[in-house]
């Protein structure tokens, strides 16, 4: 079995393959001023209550975008789960090439989606990823990373909409029965949800005018599920596609865990 970790900027998402299939899987809150034991017994509670045996796990397999919870993450991994983790960073094996322009700068969690689309579904593709930003990477029919955009996220749009009004309350990010708002809360609502529909549609057509017609939209992160029932511009929803990647970027570099050195 593997243990697959992307800690990401609001959420850290967890999961337990067991050679066939993700069996298990988690959301956490990511929080930067948590330490190490806090995340150590965490991790060990979620993997007891659902009776994972630590030394069961042949490996753990971690990305993570925000460096200050790399190391201690690594040290929870170690101390509460008995492994050191395959840490995905520069100089790893991806299978792909990277035709970034600064390839170090491409987040471990980007890396691992094209990683995953290539193994799993082929290219040209192009990968919308509801996270904390909304990322849009482009693998080229060959299964090369050639880059992508990134806007703000639903939440932070959300928030900084809250923040930076007097009036307009915070409201949850949900589809409103119509698109024309008929009060102030469903009028933010279908701005923010129908707002970020065409954003998508639209860059995914943008996207397919560089990379050819048989581009696949891949669909992952917190909100793919949500948004791909509102569009048809969304091919696949694959939530937990980071996931994948992080296993297929272990069993690339398979008994090279015990060597990385810790962030």
């Amino acid at each position: 079995m593997l243990l697959a970790v992307d800690v990401g900027n609001t959420n850290i998402t967890l999961g337990v393959h067991d050679g066939q299939r993700w069996v298990h899987h988690w959301r956490i809150a990511t929080a930067a001023e948590r330490m190490p034991d806090e995340y150590g017994l965490q991790l060990r509670g979620l993997l007891d209550w659902a009776g994972v045996d630590p030394d069961a796990l042949e490996g753990v397999s971690l990305a993570s975008v925000v460096p200050p919870l790399t190391g201690k993450l690594v040290q929870a991994l170690e101390q509460y789960v008995g492994h050191t983790p395959f840490v995905v960073r520069a100089g790893v094996r991806t299978g792909i090439r990277i035709r970034y322009e600064e390839p170090k700068a491409v987040g471990a969690d980007r890396i691992a989606d094209a990683v995953a689309v290539k193994q799993q579904y082929g290219g040209p593709a192009c990968v919308v990823d509801f996270g904390t930003a909304i990322t849009f990477d482009a693998i080229t029919a060959e299964g090369d990373y050639l880059g992508g955009a990134i806007t703000p996220g639903l939440d932070v749009a959300a928030d900084a909409l809250f923040r930076r009004t007097a009036k307009l309350p915070k409201v949850d990010v949900v589809q409103p029965p119509e698109v024309i708002g008929r009060n102030t809360v469903q009028a933010i609502q279908a701005g923010l949800f129908y707002g970020y529909v065409a954003l998508v549609e639209g860059m995914v057509e943008r996207f397919r005018a560089v990379l050819g017609p048989e581009m696949k939209v891949i669909a992952t992160g917190g909100y793919a599920t949500r948004f791909a029932r509102a569009t048809r511009a969304i091919d696949i929803v694959n939530p937990w596609l980071t996931l994948d990647g992080l296993r297929w970027l272990w069993l690339l570099n398979r008994g090279q865990a015990g060597k990385e050195e810790r962030s």
